[in-house]
């Protein structure tokens, strides 16, 4: 993997012109045979997470098993139109390494997918995820509907406090309406599948985040 080090979004007018075409990105999910871009059944919802690097975060969607559609890695949050790996490793495009989450909410609640984000990882470090450093690594979530963006507002909010409980910073994770999302090369695709002894620099806080921290809860 390479490092980031850029702290600071470009602007528009800083950011890589990227290209109108999308990357080459294989069809269907690697574990889950399912179509990576759709179409999607009816009643499916997607959802947007940037936990810090894309392979392992992938894969902890992909396990939970029941409702899960298909996941898919890419570039989103920035201004760069279709970038390539290399692009989005110089910090020139504003894109966070985000996973897209296509989920049955009949069978897995968005409620249980905040829970493992925020379990999975460290949502208080800013521009960065343990030693990988740089935008690229933030911690975002992009929803894709006001029920979304309400419960994971909420939910925010609900951690922080046990967060602070525990002695803990405040969270950095950038929460709005998902802006396009880009989908990476096919090599990143489910990576941990081609690659299981690949890297993953995932660790969470070890502070618990009940399912039910929501809007109810607020």
């Amino acid at each position: 993997m390479l490092f980031r080090k850029t702290s600071t979004l470009p602007t528009a007018a800083e950011a890589l012109p990227g290209r109108s075409t999308p990357l080459p990105t294989q069809d269907r999910h690697l574990v889950l045979d399912t179509p990576l871009k759709g179409p999607h059944p009816a009643g499916t919802e997607v959802a947007y997470f940037g936990m810090g690097c894309f392979w392992g975060a992938e894969r902890l969607f992909w396990r939970l098993g029941d409702g899960i559609v298909t996941t898919a890695v890419g570039y989103q949050g920035g201004e760069t139109p279709n970038p390539t790996y290399e692009e989005t490793c110089t910090g020139r495009t504003g894109h966070a390494e985000v996973v897209m989450v296509a989920f049955d909410p009949k069978a897995v609640s968005y409620a249980s997918l905040l829970k493992l984000f925020w379990e999975e990882h460290d949502p208080t470090q800013g521009m960065r995820q343990g030693n990988d450093v740089g935008t690229t690594y933030r911690s975002t979530i992009y929803t894709t509907s006001p029920a979304q963006l309400a419960e994971a507002e909420a939910s925010k909010a609900g951690y922080d406090r046990a967060l602070k409980a525990s002695g803990k910073g405040p969270i950095t994770t950038e929460i709005r309406p998902a802006p396009e999302f880009f989908y990476a090369e096919t090599y990143h695709q489910q990576y941990l599948q081609r690659n299981p002894r690949g890297y993953c620099n995932l660790a969470g806080t070890g502070v618990s985040c009940p399912v039910g921290l929501g809007v109810a809860a607020e």
